[in-house]
């Protein structure tokens, strides 16, 4: 007899439950609100505040304090809540600690660092907005992308080090034109003290990082305060007070998203291998949290995946957690068929599709709404996570019905220019004078009747 446990995930038969409310439940379980605190969460903020504040609360007064006082606010919240001793000379990150941390780093990782920058430059130069010149009677109109000057870039440093966020963050930026990168990454091991994450900065030319994490980090970007230049937009995933820090700050700077917890959606059929799918769904639970949802209308095919995982666990080193994620977010959806798991994939709108089946890229056509989707068995998300060259700064929690996926067109600005010589305006002058006529704003309508009447 095994002594594995049980996997208990959530069943959802598409032929007896609401699924529609079932996902509603589980997803406002992972989504950024900001009101779900954990009893620890609770005491600790507490410990911190005072009184019991909701995220929202405490993210609402840290950026406060940080607009209001600037770097005394920053360095006060990272000694309250990261436990750092930090100044105003030690917050950001000496160049010769980047330089050093290169010189030491695997030469293995600063490969990888470099083929993977490559195919992210190929693949975001390929699709990058290009300036466009419409010639019109007398004129012509043109719309023109420049770069941002200044973008900040969050890179999570909690439970685990990333240098992957700054590969899929920078060089998206670098190929827009962005001059200055400011990296913030909490004062922890996996963070800025991380040397594989300083060593990827340096290789990738970002001399910029600084010492700070959650919502005072943000807010420093945003405000702009002692040392750290605001930025104009702030990009990169982070936790649930980043989260609700970018949406704080939105309007001060632009933001990529709100993001919530990673989530994958995976379809499959009898062409299917159960130990990729197993994988496919460990891959996304690690995160922990991590939605991890998989559709399929044979229901054997469904139950030898889940075994598989049940098997598969054990072999990897968050294991436990991958675990705990599943049952808490995971989900198992049986469709009627073919038509209906497309339907249903669409209402959930993931972050990750995973179409792992026969008929992978005629399924990819009938679904409108995903952050990226990944077709056929050998195309695992880990290729979208590190590798291929989309970014991996993708719209969670259904948003994928109206976000998109982070590029580098994120990172240029647009304006229209209009040129005209008399005759392209009067060309014009009627349906501007009808339609001004029709506002009541008379002064729109001889702006361009003096020109034309003069002689």
């Amino acid at each position: 007899m095994s002594d594995t446990p049980t996997l208990k995930l959530l069943r959802i038969d598409s032929r007896k439950d609401n699924i529609r409310q079932a996902m509603d439940q589980l997803r406002h379980r992972l989504s950024p609100q900001g009101n779900v605190v954990s009893q620890a969460g609770r005491r600790r903020t507490i410990e911190i505040f005072g009184e019991p504040l909701t995220p929202a609360q405490v993210v609402e007064r840290i950026c406060r304090d940080v607009a209001e006082q600037g770097l005394p606010a920053v360095l006060d919240y990272s000694a309250r809540i990261d436990r750092a001793e930090l100044s105003a000379d030690t917050i950001r990150v000496g160049a010769d600690e980047l330089v050093e941390a290169h010189r030491g780093a695997d030469p293995e990782l600063l490969a990888a660092v470099r083929s993977v920058a490559e195919r992210i430059r190929e693949f975001q130069e390929a699709i990058l907005h290009k300036d466009v010149r419409v010639e019109r009677p007398g004129g012509y109109l043109a719309q023109r992308y420049r770069p941002l000057r200044r973008v900040g870039i969050c890179v999570p440093g909690g439970a685990a080090a990333y240098p992957s966020s700054v590969l899929m963050t920078a060089v998206p930026a670098q190929v827009a034109g962005v001059e200055q990168l400011a990296v913030v990454a909490p004062p922890t091991e996996f963070g800025s003290y991380n040397r594989d994450l300083l060593a990827t900065c340096h290789e990738l030319g970002v001399d910029e990082v600084y010492r700070l994490g959650g919502a005072q980090a943000v807010a420093a970007l945003a405000y702009g305060v002692e040392g750290v230049p605001r930025v104009d937009k702030i990009v990169g995933p982070g936790n649930l007070f980043v989260a609700l820090a970018k949406r704080q700050v939105y309007g001060e700077v632009d933001i990529d998203s709100i993001a919530g917890p990673s989530e994958v959606v995976v379809i499959v059929d009898r062409s299917t291998r159960p130990k990729y799918t197993a994988y496919d769904l460990m891959a996304q639970a690690e995160h922990a949290p991590g939605a991890s949802i998989l559709i399929g209308w044979e229901e054997d095919v469904l139950e030898a995946a889940v075994a598989q995982i049940g098997r598969e666990l054990a072999q990897v080193e968050r294991g436990e957690l991958a675990r705990q994620s599943l049952e808490d977010f995971g989900a198992i959806i049986l469709a009627r068929d073919e038509d209906e798991a497309c339907r249903l994939t669409d209402e959930i709108a993931p972050e990750h599709l995973h179409i792992a089946t026969e008929n992978a890229e005629a399924l990819a056509e009938r679904i409108h709404y995903a952050g990226a989707m990944f077709l056929g068995n050998f195309t695992p998300v880990a290729l979208g996570d590190y590798a291929a060259g989309p970014s991996h700064v993708l719209p969670t929690s259904g948003t994928a019905r109206f976000a998109s996926g982070l590029s580098s067109n994120d990172f240029l600005r647009t304006n229209s220019i209009l040129h005209f010589d008399r005759e392209g305006m009067t060309a014009m002058a009627r349906d501007v004078e009808v339609l001004a006529t029709k506002e009541g704003l008379t002064a729109h309508r001889a702006s361009v009747t003096v020109r034309k009447e003069e002689a």
